[in-house]
């Protein structure tokens, strides 16, 4: 796939800005652009950019109806009310709930955890949950990471002595669910600063308000839960700027050196014990795991994993989230499949179109997200995958880089039963037979909305440079940029006119990949690089002839070898050209 290098050159306001950052940051003019590129703009603010401070954590009582939670929080512990603790089934829900449960039990033994699940009960709070709490003499649900738009579900929960405390971060509609107070930094006329917290951050900072007020000082205790904000953080791809990255920065340091004994059984399984385990890692290994739980089983075994207190039962919980990880892939993969199938059997489904509607009787519904995604990153297009039994459809969207999904889908809202979420993401419930005019309508919002460049796939560049600038100190500054994610992605960087050192070589099991060695103009050092599925450009490199390449540069600490330098190659193209 052709992909389109967008690069655009500081201004000249942004220069003079630069000017000053890069004399603060030892005359480095690439490490200045990258920092005006994330809106850092002056050397005081840089310090703050590299080195996260907890004390930066913004005050909890800025959030709206924070006050009320709080007040409810401490009426129901004071009078030894039962509590629960309610969340989504996803990882940024069973976080979240292991959190505040967690945190809750240092102080209340009256309290329990319950997770819907995903066939039987659905996402969001459900009746059966309301009926269970009900007889159990539960008088407070907390619940997180949903409940935004439960309006009839928490009335009757009212309507049976139950109140609620929303902690939610998903987009609101006009009218509210009669929560004694709702916890959302999206809610219209908020001020809180950030406003793209996860569902688990705004747990954290519900009870960072808690501890405030009832001075609990022991911040330790609050502090070390952290590890399980930034998991959520990374598996609900929320920007890692402001207030996130301060928790994701000290959540990951949590990570590598003390996690949740959960978190230590998954990091063992997957092998990264010993390793600087980063967002990616969380993304693409631990992550997947945790959400194994809701999308095969039930989430609650994530929860179960998350708050045990015993090495040895969480290894064990831990193989068995595995395993259903395992069960998952091999899910993902069949039904990835068949929809590739499906689409290249009925052409129309993306001919001349701009988003992609599929809907599968037989498909798992706890699979159909990541399907989305892969028909998105295939095809580039806005798509919604669904599956349906007795007449209802239960899918969801995924967008492209820079389109509102949430929007489009929100554009057909007449039709559907229950929807939610995010820019890029979107769960939503219709009944069978409206899907064909859902697919008319979203086509057409989107046909109007999306722009030709959001259809292509770009590769955001930040700086170009030299292999002269490639230094331990510049290295030792790209790695101050870290945590990496949404708001704040690896750097990737433009180099023009480099060439073969004359021993780069293809590799790879049917010889499709290139290991490269190259230089340019600016230095005689060699440059290690390494190109995936780039094999057609070897003629051209091994003839010595020159090449611009765009790339991420990895660094890695050996034990005998030292430290090493890679360049990840992200896409070639002819010099000239």
């Amino acid at each position: 796939m052709i992909r389109k290098w967008h690069y655009i050159p500081l201004t000249l306001r942004q220069q003079k800005e630069a000017e000053a950052l890069s004399r603060h940051c030892g005359d480095n003019d690439a490490v200045a652009e990258l920092l005006l590129r994330r809106d850092v703009h002056e050397p005081k603010d840089a310090d703050g950019f590299f080195a996260p401070s907890i004390d930066d954590l913004h005050d909890p009582f800025l959030m709206q109806d924070m006050d009320k939670a709080v007040n409810r929080l401490n009426q129901a512990m004071g009078t030894k009310q039962r509590i629960m603790v309610y969340g989504d089934y996803d990882v940024d829900g069973t976080t979240a709930v292991a959190l505040v449960y967690k945190y809750l039990q240092n102080y209340y033994s009256n309290i329990e955890y319950y997770i819907p699940t995903r066939y039987e009960e659905g996402y969001g709070v459900s009746r059966k949950s309301i009926d269970y709490a009900a007889s159990v003499g539960i008088k407070l649900i907390i619940v997180l990471d949903c409940g935004i738009k439960a309006i009839d579900e928490i009335a009757y929960a009212k309507s049976r002595g139950i109140d609620f405390i929303i902690c939610d971060h998903h987009m609101p509609d006009e009218e509210l669910p009669p929560a004694v107070a709702i916890l959302n930094p999206k809610m219209p006329g908020s001020t809180y600063p950030c406003q793209h917290l996860s569902g688990c951050g705004v747990g954290f900072k519900f009870m960072q308000a808690f501890a405030q007020s009832n001075g609990l000082t022991n911040h330790g205790e609050l502090h070390g839960l952290l590890d399980l904000v930034a998991v959520s953080i990374a598996a609900d791809l929320v920007p890692i700027v402001g207030e996130n990255r301060v928790m994701a920065y000290h959540g990951l340091r949590r990570l590598n050196s003390n996690p949740n004994l959960g978190l230590r059984s998954i990091i063992r399984i997957c092998k990264l014990t010993n390793k600087d385990i980063t967002i990616s890692d969380v993304i693409f290994k631990i992550g997947p795991r945790i959400n194994a739980s809701g999308r095969m089983q039930s989430g609650i075994e994530a929860v179960d994993l998350l708050v045990t207190r015993d090495l040895h039962d969480a290894y064990e919980k831990g193989a068995n989230i595995d395993q259903y990880n395992r069960d998952r892939k091999e899910l993902d993969k069949r039904i990835t499949d068949e929809a590739n199938e499906l689409i290249e059997r009925n052409v129309s489904i993306i001919e001349g179109k701009r988003s992609i509607v599929i809907c599968n009787h037989d498909w798992h519904k706890g699979i159909i997200g990541i399907v989305a995604s892969r028909l998105t990153e295939l095809y580039y297009k806005p798509a919604v995958v669904l599956t349906a039994t007795e007449g209802m459809a239960t899918g969801s969207a995924r967008s492209v880089q820079g389109f509102d999904i949430y929007a489009g889908v929100n554009s057909a809202r007449h039709l559907l039963e229950n929807f939610g979420g995010h820019t890029y993401a979107v769960g939503l419930t219709l009944k069978e037979e409206n899907v064909p005019e859902f697919a008319r309508l979203f086509e057409h919002y989107v046909s109007e909305h999306i722009l030709p460049s959001q259809l292509e796939p770009q590769i955001e560049i930040d700086a170009q440079i030299t292999f002269s600038q490639i230094t331990p100190e510049f290295i030792a500054y790209l790695r101050k940029f870290n945590p990496f994610g949404p708001g704040n992605q690896k750097p990737v960087f433009i180099t023009k006119n480099v060439f073969d050192f004359g021993t780069s070589k293809l590799v790879g099991k049917n010889m499709e990949h290139i290991k490269l060695e190259l230089e340019d103009n600016s230095t005689s050092r060699v440059i290690n690089a390494i190109a995936f599925n780039m094999a057609p450009y070897f003629e051209h490199i091994h003839a010595h002839k020159p090449i611009d390449i765009c790339y991420t540069i990895e660094h890695s600490k050996h034990p005998s070898r030292g430290d090493s330098v890679q360049l990840m190659v992200r896409d070639i193209r002819l010099s000239g050209k």
